[in-house]
């Protein structure tokens, strides 16, 4: 099957294009309003942009009122990515739900929040991993933003931390977004071509 540009409109592209770009990783963001009020919502459109320098970057969807994350970040000028893990993965989606503005996830879900140390907003502390952010821009695509933010502290849990500046990706049990649905990460090998390279090796982009 072929579908054209010119057919989109006849087709729910939309489930077509998550359920074929998987699985994505999730950045679990908080941030926090310009009253200190904090705010953590999940978005599975998040990457890294840039390693020079460090720049994260995720996509918020443009449907509906602006998303108090985009709003906030617009506001304080930050943000912190938390990894998600099986662990948090219950707390994570009820983040996803559509509460009211002055509504604390944190409190909700019962989760510690820890102040960042360069940015205001707070992190989850139990989350394996913490990367705190300044914004460097907000690119519109259509109806949804992209944020940029620069990596300025990085947190990383004991456990999940191994020596010479590795993660140890079967501690870190981290999940994956589908389509719909979430995924375990936690299969690995290495290519028949490459007998003998180490798991945790890994090639430049």
């Amino acid at each position: 099957m072929k579908i054209e540009q010119s057919q989109f409109t006849e087709r729910d592209m939309s489930k077509l294009v998550k359920g074929a770009v998987v699985p994505r990783p999730i950045a679990w963001v908080s941030t926090n309003n310009e009253e200190g009020i904090p705010n953590l919502a999940p978005f599975s459109f998040f990457t890294v942009a840039s390693m020079d320098p460090i720049t994260l970057c995720f996509s918020v969807g443009g449907s509906g009122r602006v998303k108090d994350t985009l709003e906030n970040v617009r506001t304080t000028k930050a943000f912190v990515v938390n990894i998600v893990n099986e662990q948090l993965a219950n707390q994570m989606h009820e983040t996803s739900k559509a509460h009211p503005p002055e509504t604390d996830e944190f409190s909700i879900t019962g989760l510690a929040a820890v102040p960042g140390e360069k940015v205001s907003p707070p992190r989850v502390v139990v989350a394996p991993v913490q990367m705190e952010c300044e914004l460097d821009r907000i690119i519109d695509i259509g109806s949804n933003s992209l944020v940029l933010g620069r990596l300025v502290c990085f947190h990383i849990q004991d456990e999940v931390y191994m020596e010479k500046d590795k993660v140890d990706p079967e501690a870190l049990k981290v999940i994956g977004r589908m389509a719909g649905d979430y995924t375990h990460i936690d299969d690995f090998f290495v290519l028949p071509g490459r007998k003998g390279a180490s798991r945790d090796s890994h090639e430049t982009t």
